[in-house]
């Protein structure tokens, strides 16, 4: 008896079929005519505006006369004035200061969330993340609404005796850096979290049988074999630092003055959109060099991993 055997399919068929669908050979089934629409809207709602900003940084649409000058005018005003160079080394400095703290203060968190939590893994994971899912602006009012004059923290102060007079808390760098600390906390967790996970625990188990003590196993075992995500995470909280605007315009009373902030008022105020574009763009250069320094990171990681 003859078995039933499926008729092949149409070599030529096949292959006009995966060229009306705009896939590669067999076996390489990459349907790029899907991808056009994905390309089209980045490229009219990313790539156009920037590609804008860096004309208008350049003077090639004109200053806030509408007369063109110097293709790097903008850029010599805000790398030779000293005011505009002070508030780049403030807008760096104060990033790296938010960057720090997050680390000192997500460490042990995410320590505890991946070696202790137990049970309540889930939960602190929820209440990690729950607050990403409210509007900044909500969180930064927050801080508001604890630290002014007749708010929360001055009452139970003044109801303890321990003052007789409101403090101002909102007027100072302190309370910009802790409501940005704040937001950011949660990436610089999460991202120590998981390469905590990674960690096997028998060269810890190891290490202590040798005679180390659990402050040597983690300086020189745990700590070392977390840099990765030390290292992601002190990247993606250091460039959401150098961009934030909102906190820093609600808290602080204006005593940090930052290239977001800078950037604000030469859009609103002061209209001079060569100066802004400039601006924005050394912010986009900064971003930019945090991907990279964070791609290498993650490049190596997955060399260690094989």
């Amino acid at each position: 008896m003859k078995a039933d055997v499926e008729p092949p399919a149409c070599p030529k068929r096949g292959a006009r079929l995966r060229r009306v669908l705009g896939l590669g050979p067999a076996g390489a089934a990459v349907p790029l005519i899907w991808v056009l629409p994905a390309v089209a809207f980045m490229a009219i709602f990313f790539v156009a505006p920037l590609v804008d900003n860096v004309a208008r940084s350049l003077s090639l649409a004109g200053g806030f006369s509408g007369a063109p000058t110097s293709a790097l005018a903008a850029y010599a005003k805000l790398l030779g004035d000293p005011y505009y160079l002070e508030v780049l080394v403030t807008t760096l400095v104060f990033s790296l200061v938010v960057t720090a703290i997050s680390l000192v203060a997500g460490y042990p968190v995410a320590y505890f969330l991946v070696r202790k939590s137990g049970r309540y893994y889930s939960l602190i994971v929820f209440l990690l993340v729950a607050p990403l899912l409210t509007s900044i602006i909500m969180r930064t009012f927050g801080w508001r609404v604890l630290l002014a004059r007749r708010g929360f923290v001055n009452s139970i102060l003044m109801d303890l005796g321990i003052i007789d007079v409101p403090i101002n808390f909102l007027s100072g760098p302190g309370v910009a850096v802790a409501g940005l600390v704040h937001v950011l906390v949660p990436f610089m967790v999460l991202a120590i979290a998981s390469s905590l996970q990674g960690i096997d625990r028998q060269l810890e188990e190891s290490a202590q049988i040798l005679g180390a003590s659990r402050m040597r196993t983690f300086f020189h075992i745990t700590l070392p074999l977390t840099l990765d995500g030390i290292g992601t995470g002190f990247i993606l909280v250091f460039m959401l630092a150098n961009g934030s605007f909102v906190t820093l315009l609600l808290l602080g009373g204006g005593s940090i003055q930052t290239l977001p902030l800078l950037i604000y008022q030469q859009f609103t105020i002061t209209r001079d959109f060569n100066l802004a574009g400039a601006m924005s763009n050394v912010l986009l250069i900064s971003a930019l060099i945090c991907l990279v320094l964070q791609l290498r990171i993650l490049k190596r990681r997955g060399v260690k991993g094989k």
